[in-house]
């Protein structure tokens, strides 16, 4: 059933849409400001089911591309979005009936709202991964057959650049970290362009409705004094995923952070406090936290979610904002079971991000090891 998100939903939507996105989709400040300054201008957002669009009405997909660092201190016009959406249903030559998200994440998840509020249309409560990856092709729209072109990409200056047809959704992530590059570092895209009936078929559903459940589960325990680890664990579990794990609370004693090939690459290294003193954590980070490993052995890894926390506060902390001497709580949430199937694997598991081990879900006893 369709509802409306206005602006008093924007904070516990970023903030649970940052939790999704695993430390990446983008900083979580910047996605909330830009979507009050558009929905102030225009008004809430419809935000339907994806059994509420029509079998033959198309619904694109709208999100960041690039390195969050860079949008971090590049900070775009607001329109980009809209303008890439515009042009490539005009190139297609189709009517866009509703926007979706390409990924959950601080910025990525705000995006559509923007644009579809800027352009009159509604969102579509679906994305394609559940949470944030770094590649184009890192999705259930490709796992299940959907191409990501035609495309458009445009930037604060008002570029617009158009990808047609390509062989494979692996060449349009090759070209399209190379255009992405010489528009500064970070865009915005348009692509995925399907049908309503197609979108049934390949979308993970719900995940803008379960951001905004955990992002007012943690800012409810915050007023009542509760946990909010905990709360954010149990609202994860409640949405399909699995009830998330407390991996590590300690202090953040490097960062390691660079800017390669269109991605912030990097590692955290979080030293042991409490019942965790004596250990050290290091987290892998590219665009999203990829791998935590206890003492060099890895215990949670894609597809499940590496999530960094304010130790005080519960609020997700981004790669890019990450500093040393933060006191953090690191916080594991497994993925739901169509991130996992053997298909989805070979997409997003840990050996597609080079690592010579197969994917396990973490638990308590590797925790506490």
């Amino acid at each position: 059933m369709s509802r409306r998100i206005d602006l008093p939903d924007l904070s516990p939507l970023a903030i649970g849409a940052a939790i999704l996105g695993a430390g990446g989709g983008g900083d979580p400040y910047v996605g909330r400001m830009m979507a009050e300054k558009a929905m102030r201008a225009t008004g809430p957002v419809t935000l339907l089911n994806v059994d509420e669009v029509p079998d033959g009405s198309w619904v694109i997909a709208a999100s960041g591309v690039g390195a969050p660092t860079i949008l971090y201190e590049k900070i775009p016009s607001g329109r980009e979005a809209a303008a890439a959406v515009q042009r490539l249903a005009r190139h297609i030559g189709v009517e866009t009936f509703a926007i979706c998200a390409a990924e959950a994440g601080g910025v990525n998840s705000m995006i559509p709202l923007i644009a579809a509020a800027q352009l009159g249309v509604p969102v579509v409560d679906a994305d394609g991964m559940g949470r944030a990856f770094p590649g184009l092709f890192m999705e259930t729209f490709h796992i299940y057959g959907m191409s990501g072109t035609p495309a458009c990409f445009a930037s604060e200056h008002g570029d617009l650049v158009l990808l047609d047809r390509l062989r494979d959704n692996y060449a349009y992530e090759w070209l399209a970290r190379g255009v992405t590059m010489r528009l500064g570092g970070h865009a915005f895209v348009a692509d995925y362009p399907m049908t309503g009936k197609d979108l049934r078929q390949v979308a993970i559903p719900g995940t803008l409705q379960l951001a905004l459940e955990i992002g007012r589960s943690l800012l409810e325990a915050q007023s009542s004094h509760a946990d909010p680890v905990e709360a954010v664990c149990a609202a994860a579990a409640r949405g399909g995923y699995g009830s998330g794990l407390r991996l590590f609370t300690g202090k953040v004693v490097d960062v390691l952070r660079r800017t390669s090939d269109g991605l912030a690459r990097g590692t955290i290294t979080v030293q042991g406090s409490g019942p965790d003193a004596g250990s050290v954590m290091r987290i892998d980070v590219q665009n999203e936290n990829i791998l935590a490993a206890r003492d060099g052995l890895p215990i949670c890894t894609v597809p499940d979610l590496v999530c960094v926390l304010d130790a005080a506060n519960g609020l997700p902390i981004s790669t890019e904002r990450l500093r040393y001497g933060y006191r953090v709580t690191v916080l594991g949430i497994p993925a739901p079971a169509i991130m996992k199937t053997a298909a989805a694997l070979a997409i997003w598991g840990p050996r597609a991000f080079g690592y010579d081990f197969d994917y396990f879900p973490p638990t308590q006893a590797d925790v506490q090891a």
